[in-house]
């Protein structure tokens, strides 16, 4: 987990230690992306200080055809004009040719960065744990795939080669002047001071402008998302005009924040183009004088007005890509502060393998909290046999669901341990666990593709037999067979063209196939109406024979297939024993029991 957290990236009023932090970590990044180029990066340096130094040699050379070739031409000696001139143009079409090099080598460049950084993101928020993806939106993840990544890309396609040779080109040029002529060159040092701090004052209010748009723009996509993703909900509640009220509030903040932008830069650039005349005239003004004595020749004067005013040409470019700047280094401050987030539940550096795992579950002195909240669940022990069901039963909050993460390792235990055949599982590989551990969520989620292909993930080498037998197993089959072509039928985004229940029965047929050790049904009948779950009742048989299962459910329909019921209330277990013995009692789950078979009749 990065030092301040991922929250700083909403927030537009970090303190120094903070804003110097999380500068440092954009930096670390950035050097990151560069490092493996860095033969690359020594070329196009090269490149664009040749080709630089081509191109500010165009007004010394006039200054000598002024100075030296012209009074020659006049005595019938045109040898140095057309020395003169032939050098010009040679220095122009090199300055063309190595600019054209230079920009081709960049552009690969940024877009070799720009895929490593897309990977890394995708890769990096893959790896992180359930915690990350609870407490960071989906639309905030999606943010910094999107609109962050498209920042930097702009960047790094057009503005970087503007800020790196504009920069070179106004280095080389003070220098030239310097050289030429050291009068006009304190002429233009003089005019630096305006000039820096003017920059200096752009520089800090578009920082924290930019900073501000990135946090707005984060929130518009993240809204969009939420509330496309949530579509059908909205339907349901009539929240059109209430989203519609808070997106334009969302949507005003943005335009705001760009409005601002574009006013700081409405002061900057005639700022610019003033000190930048202004310069030109002082030039001039002390020049003229010197000629007027003889002091100075009349093409050095030419050469130093024209450096003059070429010095403040790339800053008005450089201006235009300095919001491209600003905007990118915001992004990548967010990048930085998600790809620097690790995984709470880290894999062992040596970890062990699972051989013919039966499935055994043992939670030894197991305590869990989440890092900010209170106990969820109290310190208790539990013993799961290999090949037993067990049903988790109790109230909204009790701990049923936490109790089943760890199982699958979506947390760490606070305290204590959970093992699987006597193994801690925090000693054994993802690969392994995710093999031997499967859990089939109330979502049931499908993922675009083929409903064959949906079922496969349960084991991607399965043949098609071994998906139609799956499908079989959990009564899945005869609908799938109703789909416009089956199997080969495309179910869309989410599932779009089969019900909830449909979902949840192919959600089955991928576990079944997977064929854990241990499988955890977390709500997963929650979502199927009467007919389907007595359909599938058969299929959940089939399914939970010879292994290990745990099920979370509100329908005691699916808790009597269980061997065994726990009955859960403010995270701790308060009855453990068989249905019907606990039916037959006076506690808890005999009071539900009851109610459900009053509620069949």
């Amino acid at each position: 987990m990065s030092l301040f957290g991922t929250n700083d990236e909403e927030r537009t009023d970090l303190n120094k230690e903070e804003s110097r932090y999380v500068r440092a970590r954009s930096r670390r990044l950035l050097g990151t992306l560069l490092r493996p180029m860095r033969p690359k990066l020594v070329a196009a340096i090269a490149l664009v200080l040749v080709s630089t130094g081509f191109r500010v040699a165009g007004p010394a050379l006039i200054a000598l055809g002024i100075d030296w070739a012209i009074p020659r031409a006049l005595v019938q000696d045109f040898t140095p004009m057309w020395t003169v001139v032939i050098v010009y143009l040679s220095a122009a079409v090199l300055t063309a040719i190595l600019t054209y090099f230079f920009l081709m080598l960049t552009a690969k460049l940024s877009q070799a960065m720009l895929f490593d950084l897309r990977n890394r993101m995708f890769v990096h928020t893959q790896k992180l744990s359930v915690e990350f993806h609870e407490r960071y939106t989906a639309g905030r993840v999606i943010a910094r795939q999107t609109s962050d990544l498209e920042s930097i890309g702009e960047l790094l396609s057009g503005g970087l080669n503007e800020l790196v040779v504009g920069g070179m080109f106004m280095i080389f040029t003070a220098g030239a002047l310097l050289l030429l002529d050291p009068t006009s060159f304190l002429v233009l040092f003089g005019a630096l001071i305006p000039l820096g701090l003017l920059t200096r004052w752009f520089q800090v209010r578009t920082n924290r402008g930019y900073r501000k748009q990135r946090v707005a723009s984060s929130r518009l996509i993240q809204y969009f998302v939420e509330t496309m993703t949530g579509i059908r909900a909205v339907k349901a509640f009539r929240k059109e005009p209430k989203n519609q009220e808070h997106f334009g509030e969302l949507t005003e903040t943005y335009r705001k924040h760009n409005a601002h932008l574009i006013q700081l830069f409405g002061i900057y650039d005639p700022g610019l183009i003033m000190i930048g005349n202004t310069t030109v005239a002082a030039v001039l003004l002390v020049g003229g004088f010197r000629v007027l004595e003889g002091d100075l020749g009349i093409g050095v004067l030419t050469a130093a007005i024209l450096y003059a005013r070429r010095f403040f040409d790339p800053m008005e470019e450089i201006a235009i890509f300095y919001n491209s700047y600003q905007s990118a280094a915001s992004a990548l401050e967010k990048i930085s502060g998600v790809l620097e987030e690790e995984p709470t539940v880290p894999e062992s550096e040596n970890p062990v393998e699972f051989k013919d795992a039966k499935g055994n579950v043992r939670f030894e002195g197991v305590k869990f909290q989440y890092s900010t909240g209170p106990i969820v669940l109290h310190p208790f022990d539990l013993d799961i046999p290999a090949g037993q069901t067990i049903a988790l039963v109790g109230t909204t909050g009790a701990g049923k669901s936490t109790l089943a993460k760890l199982i699958s390792r979506f947390y760490d235990p606070s305290e204590g341990r959970v093992t699987i055949d006597g193994i801690d599982i925090r000693d054994v590989s993802n690969k392994d666990l995710r093999r031997e551990v499967v859990m089939v969520t109330q979502e049931a989620y499908l993922f675009s593709g083929s409903v064959a292909e949906n079922i496969q993930l349960g084991r991607p080498d399965a043949t098609m037999d071994e998906v139609i037998a799956a499908a079989k197993a959990v009564g899945a089959h005869e609908f799938i067979l109703s789909l416009p072509d089956g199997y080969d039928t495309d179910v869309n985004k989410r599932g779009g063209r089969v019900s909830s229940g449909q979902r949840q029965l192919i959600s089955f047929a991928r576990a079944f196939l997977a064929n854990p050790a241990v499988l955890i049904l977390d709500e997963a009948t929650s979502s199927l109406d009467i007919p389907s779950e007595r359909l599938v009742q058969h299929g959940l048989k089939t399914l939970l024979k010879g292994r290990t299962a745990v099920i979370i459910a509100h329908r005691l329909s699916t808790v009597t297939i269980a061997d065994r019921v726990l009955v859960m209330e403010h995270g701790r277990v308060i009855e453990d024993d068989a249905p019907m013995t606990l039916a037959a009692g006076k506690g808890k789950f005999a009071q539900l029991y009851s109610s459900w078979k009053a509620s069949q009749v």
